[in-house]
């Protein structure tokens, strides 16, 4: 059997080199749909989400925060797992197409390079009106300043890397 047809790495790209795959393939009609986070511990929650936000478009695209900018952002016990191998996990998904990896806390700056159709995040991210809550969500206005869409899906209860680490935390 062809091991190469196991190895999803090809689906990992530097930023500038996706600007160029994005705009390409926008200009043949496709929608683009983007989502970043940590992902350190996969779960429920993240395959349901991922697999939600690929339907909205045709090809998805993650951005996947640093290691350095999940400790900023989580503490300085996180990640669990290294971004090489977190990279590496999330290109496995067949629903994912594109994953690169930012040094950012925020996915403003790439947003504003690739410039995806939909850019998706969890329903945990809405105000108590439903939209995206600005303070929580600043690459909403980023998106919005170039004409591309907000979507949040609704987020799964009980999922979640924090909860999960808690739940391992409190083992015998």
């Amino acid at each position: 059997m062809n091991k190469l047809l196991y190895d999803t790495r090809h689906k990992i790209w530097l930023r500038e080199e996706l600007v160029e795959e994005v705009q390409y393939r926008q200009r043949r009609g496709e929608r683009g749909v983007f989502t970043n986070g940590c992902f350190d511990l996969l779960h429920l929650g993240h395959i349901r989400y991922l697999q939600e936000a690929h339907d909205l478009g045709d090809f998805l695209i993650l951005g996947l925060n640093s290691d350095e900018s999940v400790r900023s952002l989580k503490g300085p016990a996180r990640p669990l797992v290294p971004e090489a191998e977190r990279a590496e996990i999330m290109a496995a998904l067949t629903c994912v197409d594109y994953v690169t990896i930012f040094p950012e806390t925020t996915a403003s700056a790439l947003l504003n390079c690739l410039q995806p159709d939909v850019y998706v995040k969890g329903g945990d991210y809405a105000s108590q009106e439903g939209a995206p809550d600005p303070e929580r969500l600043p690459e909403a206005s980023v998106v919005q300043a170039y004409g591309g869409v907000v979507r949040l899906i609704p987020y799964l209860p009980g999922h979640s890397t924090t909860e999960l680490i808690a739940e391992i935390k409190d083992l015998p």
